[in-house]
């Protein structure tokens, strides 16, 4: 199944048009992480354990999955996955052979550290990133190179936990050359917020500042990417009960959401439609849709490809209103029912005398 994700990644990143890459045909590559939950069995808390902020019984095992996205595709180029107590910037170290030179590297403050952007720009790869939050900033420091973008030099800091191979961090330089670039957030509503970038495009003229701002603004493409996965395909909470099947359920959701991108980036090139503008929960119903009809024509080769083509100027059709600064609660509607909470191992719960929740009686002050 490796074989199969790895093929569907390669031939997405080959279709990728010169038009959907950035600045001198750099291509864009995002990292994230994100948790996914599993059912409480010995062999899963084993591999995954729950949060230790849990009291035993009453947790899920978690995995922590760190995955590498192309921003032109979408696709899912490779991921890494962990415990709850690994931090994603450990497990984006499996992920740096992806990594080719001349790549563009956006992630947030997480994966912001001296030794991630010294040994990414040793690869040849460039990085745009949040400032860590525990990075303070002088701004007169360093050569001003236009408003809200300065030359810094970032000087090697003394090995720590975080160096946890001394070959590879003696390797790294004393010294870096970054840019800081300020980015203001305005939203409805809200007050607007001043963000940090830190990224090592140091010429102002071939990567001017407001190009990096406007492409750090396509990070957030990765969290639609992580819903879709998550949401759509339902990857936030597996099935299986073994470690090994759940592995095996994993790679299959990977598999189907890079087909699924596979098949969006193919109506888009063949209707001449941006990619961005295609719903991938309208592409996944479309393929549900003809899937049987398509396969009842396998013994007909020519039938069967005109009804893909047919699928496929479909799921062109359907694009996504364009809808800059949407900003919707993260809500329900849908009440959920009114069962009494697990605050005990279900067997000492016992039984409970009805199926509401316990509410707090109002006391007697006659």
């Amino acid at each position: 199944m490796k074989l199969i994700h790895a093929s569907l990644a390669w031939s997405l990143e080959r279709h990728t048009l010169q038009a959907e890459q950035w600045l001198q045909g750099r291509t864009i590559k995002i990292v994230d992480g994100t948790m996914c939950s599993m059912p409480d069995t010995v062999a899963n808390q084993e591999r995954w354990p729950q949060s230790s902020n849990q009291k035993p019984g009453l947790g899920f095992p978690l995995l922590k999955l760190v995955g590498l996205f192309s921003l032109a595709s979408g696709a899912l180029l490779e991921q890494a996955t962990g415990d709850l107590h690994v931090h994603e910037s450990q497990l984006f170290r499996q992920l740096w052979d992806q990594l080719q030179e001349g790549d563009v590297l956006l992630a947030d403050r997480a994966f912001c550290s001296y030794s991630n952007l010294a040994a990414l720009a040793a690869r040849g790869v460039d990085s745009v990133m949040r400032l860590h939050a525990l990075r303070k900033v002088d701004g007169r420091v360093g050569q001003a190179l236009g408003e809200g973008d300065r030359l810094v030099t970032w000087t090697k800091p003394k090995p720590g936990s975080a160096a946890s191979h001394a070959a590879e961090w003696a390797a790294l330089p004393e010294r870096l050359s970054l840019r800081l670039i300020r980015l203001f957030v305005a939203a409805p509503g809200f007050r607007t917020r001043s963000v940090i970038l830190v990224t090592t495009l140091v010429d102002p003229k071939l990567y001017p500042a407001e190009a990096v701002r406007a492409l750090y603004g396509e990070r957030w493409s990765v969290e639609l990417h992580f819903h879709q996965l998550k949401t759509i395909l339902q990857l936030d909470v597996l099935r299986c009960k073994s470690p090994e099947l759940i592995s095996k359920e994993l790679q299959l959701h990977l598999i189907v959401y890079n087909l699924i991108r596979a098949l969006m980036q193919k109506a888009a090139h063949l209707h001449n439609v941006s990619l961005a503008r295609l719903s991938f929960k309208g592409t996944l119903d479309t393929v549900r849709q003809w899937s049987e009809v398509i396969h009842a024509s396998s013994g007909q080769p020519r039938k069967q490809s005109l009804l893909i083509n047919d699928m496929l100027r479909l799921m062109a059709l359907d694009t996504l209103p364009h809808r800059p600064g949407r900003s919707e609660p993260r809500a329900k509607k849908r009440r959920p029912k009114n069962f009494h909470l697990l605050t005990r191992p279900r067997h000492e719960m016992g039984n409970l005398p009805h199926r509401n929740r316990p509410t707090k009686t109002v006391p007697n002050l006659a």
